[in-house]
């Protein structure tokens, strides 16, 4: 470890920090204050399980639509903005959402929304790792663990207002209000001045000895042909372990509350527990998970985290009871809890590519996975039973064994 990792940050340093957290809780609050009135949208719409599952990839469709303009507001408007402005009309799309009187709208409102909620995952990774670069040490995985905080919050005040009867209108417009502004006050500490600020000489060197995973992974740059193929390569696999965690937390968010509801015939509030547990088990993941990986290297880490995932959510479909699937979705979200954070910072130290471009690629293209997932699972769903839709959860562990070879190792 060098003095630059043991130096003090300065204090406009830690409250951008406390800034880029306050980001991370209000998108992880926002869109988890919607999942559970899922089953009540579904059924006021009647529709089955296939439409519902078309209507819900709105949300990564816009996503994916939006997704490479993100870079580009970025560099225009600053990530600090961006993300701020991307959680404003997240709120308004989520509000919107919730009071849709039909498919069509309910699906467009889940565009929007997903289409902000792109612009926003990427200008709060990219300020988040601004502030890391100033701090000469890993922090993205406690911003990822605030943003599992949030989505428990958001769940947990969803749950508790279907438990006391509180319309989704007064709800969700509160949440919007509250977390609006939230943001809206991160946004005064956020680091200011242009993205492609020059970093002090010092915290530059010592980034390398803190985060080595791009140099486990990828030849010399000064390889150009060798470097530029093993670089796509890397890439794509980073890719493919990012949407594997991107499956796992849909199937939380889209099919957890109606699995538990429909098929184990769960009451509204217990069901609402699979995704809280999914999301809670995933900030312990997190919180845990820098000194896991300092320990063990991200590849261990990485596949010990998907057999846990693959195993745990595995029995619990063998077994269906509502306590084993709640613990089945704790294994599953704690499993999956580091991929996103490592794929993120891994593409953004790849060689060969522009500042940001690989974190840009690797946070567009993981949507996939919230994308094809719940239609897939919810044609599955409709011609067997959404029992065998949720398998996508155990399948995902298994693609993350494959590829976690490219990532770190332990540091010896």
């Amino acid at each position: 470890m060098t003095v630059d990792v043991l130096r003090r940050p300065a204090l406009a340093d830690r409250r951008a920090r406390l800034a880029v957290a306050v980001l991370f809780f209000t998108n992880g609050a926002l869109f988890a204050n919607l999942l559970p009135r899922y089953p009540q949208i579904k059924a006021d719409l009647g529709i089955g399980s296939a439409a519902y599952g078309l209507a819900v990839a709105a949300f990564p469709a816009g996503a994916i639509t939006a997704g490479l303009a993100a870079g580009i507001l970025v560099r225009r408007f600053g990530s600090a903005r961006v993300a701020v402005g991307g959680t404003l009309l997240t709120g308004v799309g989520i509000l919107a959402a919730g009071l849709a009187d039909s498919v069509v709208v309910f699906a467009a409102a889940l565009f929007l929304a997903g289409a902000m909620d792109a612009f926003t995952d990427v200008a709060q990774n990219a300020h988040g790792l601004r502030v890391q670069r100033r701090y000469g040490r890993s922090i993205i995985n406690s911003f990822h663990a605030i943003w599992s905080i949030g989505a428990v919050t958001g769940g947990s005040m969803a749950a508790a207002a279907i438990a006391l009867g509180v319309a989704r209108g007064p709800h969700l417009l509160f949440s919007a209000v509250v977390f609006s502004v939230a943001a809206c006050v991160a946004l005064r500490h956020c680091l200011p001045g242009p993205e492609t600020e020059a970093e002090p000489a010092a915290e530059k060197g010592a980034e390398p000895a803190a985060q080595t995973g791009a140099e486990d992974c990828a030849p010399s740059p000064l390889r150009v042909p060798a470097a530029g193929l093993r670089t796509g390569w890397v890439l794509a696999a980073l890719v493919l372990i990012a949407t594997a965690g991107t499956l796992v937390e849909d199937a939380g968010m889209s099919w957890a509350t109606l699995y538990l509801s429909d098929s184990l015939h769960a009451t509204a509030a217990l069901a609402a527990s699979g995704y809280v547990a999914l999301v809670g088990a995933q900030f312990v993941g997190r919180i845990v998970g820098d000194r896991l990986v300092d320990r063990f290297g991200q590849r261990a880490v990485a596949r010990s985290g998907a057999l846990i995932a693959a195993v745990g959510m595995g029995l619990a479909l063998a077994v269906p009871t509502v306590p084993g699937t709640v613990l089945g979705f704790a294994a599953a979200g704690f499993g999956v809890a580091t991929l996103v954070p490592a794929a993120m910072h891994e593409a953004d130290e790849l060689p060969g590519l522009k500042p940001g471009s690989g974190l840009t690629l690797v946070s567009w293209l993981m949507r996939l996975g919230f994308l094809l997932s719940p239609p897939v699972v919810g044609l599955v769903a409709d011609a067997t039973s959404l029992r065998v839709g949720l398998l996508v959860v155990p399948l995902a562990g298994v693609l993350v064994l494959l590829c976690a070879g490219v990532l770190r190792p332990r540091r010896s």
